[in-house]
């Protein structure tokens, strides 16, 4: 679909190419114990992913600080579960987990084939959310960072997708127009609606097992895109 129109390609990192939910979880398995903090990983994690996601949303639209979503996303996920921890181990528990998600590097399924198969046709980039030392990290430690010429960050642009200048000054860096731009990532709202908004395409990758919609196509694996490019 994209093949003769489309000559650089933008990737959302997390939930897109690098496994959040699955490296958070080895994350906290760890910490978690080394702070004798007395819960299982399972509650934890059904009460801290979607606080995570409503306080990343919170932060994403300029609500709340990098420090303060740190912080409240474990206070009240303790708090939820009748779990007492002192706000020194919250913010200990928090620093220990931005120092050791990087040390896990699982990637989603075919996302090394994809990148390939993409790299020998395609101008690659990467826009992210995330915090960009933490990002950088993941990128180097998972060997992908040989694959993508730009990496553009929310702390680099000074705002977050779904903001337009996020992404107008990926096509400066990358020196593409939008309409020869493709953006492929997880969030509806971030990355496509985001992307859309500046004239890019895009393409949804569905890793939240949402309703599709009718912004634009939606695949369930990575490998889908040798469907479109």
């Amino acid at each position: 679909m994209y093949k003769d129109i489309v000559t650089d390609v933008f990737f959302d990192l997390d939930h897109t190419l690098w496994d959040f939910e699955k490296n958070s979880a080895l994350t906290f398995e760890k910490i978690l114990v080394a702070n004798e903090i007395p819960v299982s990983l399972n509650n934890f994690l059904e009460v801290y992913v979607p606080n995570n996601l409503i306080f990343w949303r919170l932060f994403r639209e300029e609500k709340i600080t990098k420090t303060e979503l740190r912080y409240q996303r474990l206070k009240t996920t303790f708090d939820s579960l009748g779990v007492e921890v002192s706000d020194a181990v919250i913010n200990s528990l928090s620093d220990a987990y931005i120092d050791n998600l990087s040390v896990y590097n699982h990637l989603f399924p075919n996302a090394i084939q994809i990148l390939d198969y993409l790299k020998p046709k395609y101008n690659l980039h990467i826009i992210t959310n995330g915090f960009e030392e933490v990002q950088n990290k993941k990128i180097i430690n998972s060997k992908i960072a040989p694959y993508f010429q730009h990496v553009i960050n929310s702390e680099m642009a000074g705002v977050k997708k779904p903001n337009p200048i996020i992404f107008n000054l990926a096509l400066e860096k990358a020196n593409v127009l939008a309409e020869k731009a493709l953006m492929i990532g997880d969030s509806l709202e971030a990355d496509i609606l985001g992307a859309q908004a500046a004239g890019l395409n895009a393409l949804h990758f569905n890793a939240h097992n949402e309703q599709k919609h009718e912004y634009c196509d939606m695949i369930t694996d990575l490998s889908e895109i040798k469907l479109y490019l």
